[in-house]
């Protein structure tokens, strides 16, 4: 007869063991309930009267009684949601010899066999005028002359962003593989078969009841998607860990046609990721660095010109990318100011809200004469801003229409700066940078917002519960010392 793996009975052991924890106080009380009531039910009905009058309670007494405990049971067996607490993070930090210098970039673009004399200058130009330096890295298939997308190439940078980033978390945290109940990854434009999460489960050996989720073309903003997604399964599941990983692998979406509007991504996306340690478990509040405030998503999908405003085609030669709209701008304001209303009164001082409802109901009532319109001050309800780097453009526009300083913006342009466009995982970059120059300090809230296709826009709200003890190891460790750097407006390549 086949033996009980050891492993699931001690699954069950801890799971007996936490239900009877989390039913402490019922124990003890439904015996007594009992029994009072079964000592009520041998009475007859002359004695319950005669009984209830020696009390000498009146019925308006009686009423307000049972009504106070009636509230009182409610407001203990509701449901309430567990607090959500981030451990900690990690980010992949590419290797040296990945980097991809500006003149290397010219250079190759003008070597492969496919691009046009425009197609070169425009990339070019696009590359002057884009916020990134000169130490972003490609991985080495998109290298090559001509770049070789295989499969083959793209499991092995998938491999190496993510089992990179998941080891620097086990190192930072102790955590142990097989002692995390969710697994949430994404990656928007690579799934393979199989996915992402079962190479991560294979090469970690995890657990074979393990909830695991691989979420794939949901954009940029897939990270707090997948922040959220994690979220929601620990309030399902009491004293669990989530392992949340967020990428976009490269390899495969080399763009080796002549469109303009599908020329950007390359342009702009980087190797990064993310790999990221939740737990709903009290016992870990004292060595988390921040709990989960809100989680607010904004999907405007509906609406045609925002669902095709980053959309993956194929161009008039069979060449499939990305094509970025002309409107995208304009869709992401608009995806910002509907997530904003959400987000707005949970976090706004009382104050900014009044303010911003009267500047509302001026507009509302006297159009064009009311005024402009009022921008609430965000700056006091964060110490932090973190945006998604998608690029200068979405940096600029964000803090052009929220009246943002640049201090606040900093962490993003130095990230878009210093690593390019990592898609998901940018925000991830930017909280290291904050951390490891030193500003987080505990009780700090941290704004995170991330755009995608779809249209979507999705933030989060941090607080910091301990703050990170300097030096910062992490993605910044070789590097901080030279940022904040001046980004110019242009730097000519031709």
């Amino acid at each position: 007869m086949r033996a009980v793996p050891l492993p699931r009975f001690l699954s069950s052991v801890k799971l007996g063991y936490l239900n009877v924890v989390n039913h402490l106080l019922a124990f003890p009380i439904i015996p007594v309930m009992v029994a009072v009531l079964l000592q009520v039910l041998e009475l007859g009905p002359d004695e319950l009267i005669a009984h209830w009058r020696s009390l000498g309670i009146d019925t308006i007494h009686a009423l307000c009684t049972i009504f106070t405990v009636v509230v009182v049971a409610a407001a203990y067996f509701m449901p309430r949601p567990s607090p959500v607490y981030l451990i900690d993070h990690a980010c992949f930090r590419p290797l040296r010899t990945d980097r991809v210098p500006f003149a290397t970039f010219f250079e190759h673009a003008s070597l492969v066999p496919f691009f046009d004399e425009k197609s070169v200058r425009f990339q070019a130009r696009i590359l002057e005028s884009s916020g990134l330096g000169e130490e972003t890295c490609l991985p080495l298939a998109n290298r090559y002359i001509p770049p070789c997308p295989s499969m083959e190439a793209a499991c092995a940078e998938a491999r190496l962003v993510l089992f990179s980033a998941i080891d620097e978390l086990i190192a930072k945290t102790g955590l142990k593989t097989r002692d995390v109940d969710i697994l949430v990854v994404n990656c928007s434009l690579f799934s393979p078969t199989p996915s992402l999460s079962a190479m991560i489960v294979n090469k970690y050996k995890m657990r074979s009841n393990i909830m695991s989720f691989n979420l794939s073309g949901m954009g940029c903003s897939a990270g707090l998607i997948s922040i959220d997604l994690a979220r929601s399964l620990l309030q399902a599941h009491p004293n669990s860990y989530a392992l949340v990983v967020s990428t976009e692998i490269i390899t495969p979406n080399y763009y080796a046609g002549n469109e303009r509007s599908m020329l950007l991504p390359n342009c702009l996306f980087r190797m990064g990721a993310a790999a990221v340690l939740l737990s709903n478990s009290r016992r870990e509040e004292d060595r988390a660095k921040y709990r989960l405030l809100h989680l607010m998503r904004t999907h405007e999908g509906a609406d045609d010109r925002a669902y095709r405003c980053v959309y993956e085609e194929e161009d008039g030669e069979g060449n499939s990318g990305i094509k970025l709209s002309k409107e995208l701008m304009a869709v992401a304001g608009e995806a910002l100011r509907a997530n904003i209303t959400s987000v707005g009164p949970l976090v706004l001082p009382v104050t900014e809200q009044l303010r911003f409802l009267a500047s509302l109901v001026a507009q509302r009532l006297l159009g064009a004469r009311g005024g402009k319109p009022c921008i609430p001050d965000f700056k006091r309800a964060f110490e932090h801003l973190c945006i998604h780097a998608g690029g200068r453009a979405v940096i600029d526009e964000l803090q052009r229409s929220l009246g943002l300083p640049a201090a606040l913006v900093e962490a993003s342009r130095m990230t878009l700066h210093r690593f390019g466009n990592t898609s998901s995982s940018s925000l991830w970059y930017e909280l290291a940078y904050i951390e490891a120059k030193g500003r987080m300090r505990r009780g700090d809230r941290v704004w995170m917002i991330g755009f995608g296709s779809g249209f979507k826009c999705n933030s989060a709200v941090w607080q910091c519960l301990r703050a990170p003890k300097a030096p910062v190891d992490g993605p910044w460790s070789d590097c901080i010392h030279r940022y904040p750097v001046h980004v110019p407006e242009m730097v000519k390549l031709l």
